[in-house]
């Protein structure tokens, strides 16, 4: 059966054609993309109409043609080809001339034409690997903790998708194939966030539970995006994350009704706000996300309109409005100024979001202080793994470290910062250690790793000074709450109102008050439940302050005074 010759007398001029008159080559017995990409194999000499059917002209038509015909092969061949390897793939017929052009064919096409289309495909849509390695003298980027907040479906998470899509850290298949399951269920504009919320139940309902946790790279920084949930169920989990952060971003939706329902009395706008000021967040950038909604349209006047608002409750936070905050519209759904700059909106002339964390001025951290490493999560996998971010201090492989307040030595088996192995580390990186001489079930979320000739202080009582912020009636002394300091969280007790400040002049009280209520100011001894690890503002900022909530909503904040001595 001389089916080359078959095939190539009766060539169609064009490529439709064949496809209509499902091709001469199939009555033979051969694939349409084989008679297409063979163009090198020797046995065919009279190489005349071959030019209609250069592999890059496949590329085109790679996408009109569905999967299900089995890239442009005749019924008869896909059973045979699916179940046999391909280089015996033709019937026994034609095995006979066949034989040495399959062979020649495999090393050219690479496999027949569906791998081929795989490959183009792949090299377009993968432009860079995930992470760089970076080489090993190249200076070590400055690691900054940015935690995104907000009221729920402000649109938090789809700005970190989006975020990581554009550095690239999310490759497009992955996109695509986020975006086909979210129209499945009907939320095709949360995919981005699928990037981030990535267990099912948070995907279902479209809000974040946990915090998510992604990183990307700009010219001068590493950034880790802590994506806090915006519901005000899950404010425990916020604050765990706000601790861990340098940079926070508020994100404000402009949508009408959207705005003002997260900044009204029981909106997290501006529960967030203040518990990421407590937390020790000293920059914030609001991003008004959703400009692009039609009930907005980048228009300036919105813009202005929520800004006006916020300043001053922010400004009473305690941020400073000329320093610390940066505004900036953007669209998180479409991307719009978060990496290149908008038409649509004139009006705004700074930097686009990207470009504005990479210029911010770089964070003071001491690398020569004590290991202080508070835990946020532990979990066992070929020994005891914790992550943390490291407050102070540099921590490498084989270290000695004490783990407080349980005062157990450690060894460090191996460093991953941000998923990266490494020798050592130092502050401001998240971390995930693997220890050795203590069980998983020994620690919890607030234990702190210190290095043993510097312990951390641990205790239960101490004297604070305490905001109160809302709070409907007053606060005695034996009044229980949640206290939340670092990435702790114990029950307290208000022991005793030693004296009231004045909020204006800072004097203190000369009697003893019997009560505080909303807005005022006091300082307090504290009694925790259980051992705590702390430090006084003073010494240790990041592990003196801290927040007081009961009943869903944040009562207090606070700053650690002293630590008061156990009576034994």
């Amino acid at each position: 059966s001389d089916t080359g010759s078959i095939c190539l007398d009766t060539a169609p001029d064009s490529w439709e054609l064949e496809e209509d008159a499902e091709a001469p080559a199939a009555a033979a017995g051969l694939p349409t993309a084989f008679a297409a990409l063979n163009v090198n194999a020797k046995p065919f000499v009279p190489n005349v109409n071959a030019p209609v059917f250069v592999p890059s002209f496949l590329q085109a038509t790679a996408m009109e043609v569905p999967a299900s015909d089995g890239m442009w092969m005749p019924d008869s061949w896909l059973e045979v080809s699916l179940t046999c390897p391909v280089e015996n793939g033709s019937t026994e017929a034609d095995m006979t001339t066949e034989e040495e052009t399959w062979e020649q064919k495999e090393e050219p096409g690479g496999g027949g034409g569906e791998d081929e289309e795989m490959m183009e495909e792949e090299e377009e849509e993968m432009p860079m690997p995930k992470v760089a390695p970076a080489p090993p003298d190249a200076p070590k980027k400055e690691h900054v903790n940015v935690v995104f907040i907000g009221h729920v479906d402000a649109g938090k998470s789809t700005i970190g998708g989006q975020i990581m899509y554009l550095t690239g850290m999310v490759d497009k298949r992955t996109l695509e194939k986020y975006e086909r399951e979210a129209k499945e269920k009907n939320r095709e504009t949360w995919y981005l966030s699928w990037a981030l919320d990535t267990n099912q139940e948070e995907r279902d309902k479209g809000k974040t539970v946990e915090v998510g946790r992604a990183y990307f790279e700009t010219e001068k920084k590493h950034f880790t995006i802590l994506d806090a949930p915006g519901h005000k169920s899950f404010v425990p989990n916020m604050i765990g994350g706000a601790s861990q952060a340098d940079l926070a971003v508020l994100v404000i939706s402009a949508r009408k009704g959207e705005f003002e329902t997260g900044f009204e009395k029981g909106g997290q706008t501006r529960e967030h706000a203040m518990l990421a000021k407590t937390a020790g967040v000293k920059h914030l950038i609001v991003l008004i996300n959703k400009m692009d909604d039609p009930t907005v349209n980048w228009s300036l006047e919105r813009y202005e309109e929520c800004k006006e608002k916020l300043v001053p409750f922010l400004k009473k936070v305690g941020f400073n409005p000329k320093k610390d905050i940066h505004f900036m519209p953007c669209s998180g759904l479409t991307g719009a100024n978060l990496k290149d700059p908008v038409t649509e909106c004139p009006w705004y002339t700074g930097l686009p979001f990207i470009d504005h964390l990479d210029s911010l001025p770089n964070f003071t951290r001491s690398s020569d202080g004590p290991v202080r490493l508070p835990i946020v999560d532990k979990y066992k996998d070929m020994g005891t793994v914790i992550l943390g971010k490291l407050e102070s201090g540099s921590i490498s492989k084989a270290q000695q470290l004490v783990m407080m307040p349980n005062r157990h030595t450690v060894e460090v088996l191996s460093l991953l910062s941000d998923d990266v192995e490494t020798d050592d580390a130092t502050p401001g990186e998240n971390l995930k250690l693997r220890l050795k001489g203590i069980e998983e079930e020994e620690i919890l979320p607030g234990f702190i790793l210190c290095s043993p000739d510097n312990l951390c202080h641990s205790g239960r009582t101490f004297d604070a000074q305490i905001v109160i912020i809302e709070h409907k009636s007053i606060i005695c002394p034996g009044y229980n709450a949640v206290l939340h300091i670092h990435t702790c969280i114990e029950e307290v007790q208000i022991s005793a109102l030693i004296c009231l400040v004045d909020k204006k002049t800072g004097e203190k009280s000369k009697t003893r008050p019997r009560f505080v209520k909303q807005d005022q100011v006091c300082i307090a001894r504290l009694r925790a439940a259980g051992v705590i690890c702390l430090e006084t503002f003073k010494d240790f900022p990041q592990m003196g302050r801290f927040t007081l909530r009961d009943e869903g909503k944040t009562i207090a904040i606070g700053k650690v005074l002293k630590l008061v001595p156990e009576k034994d």
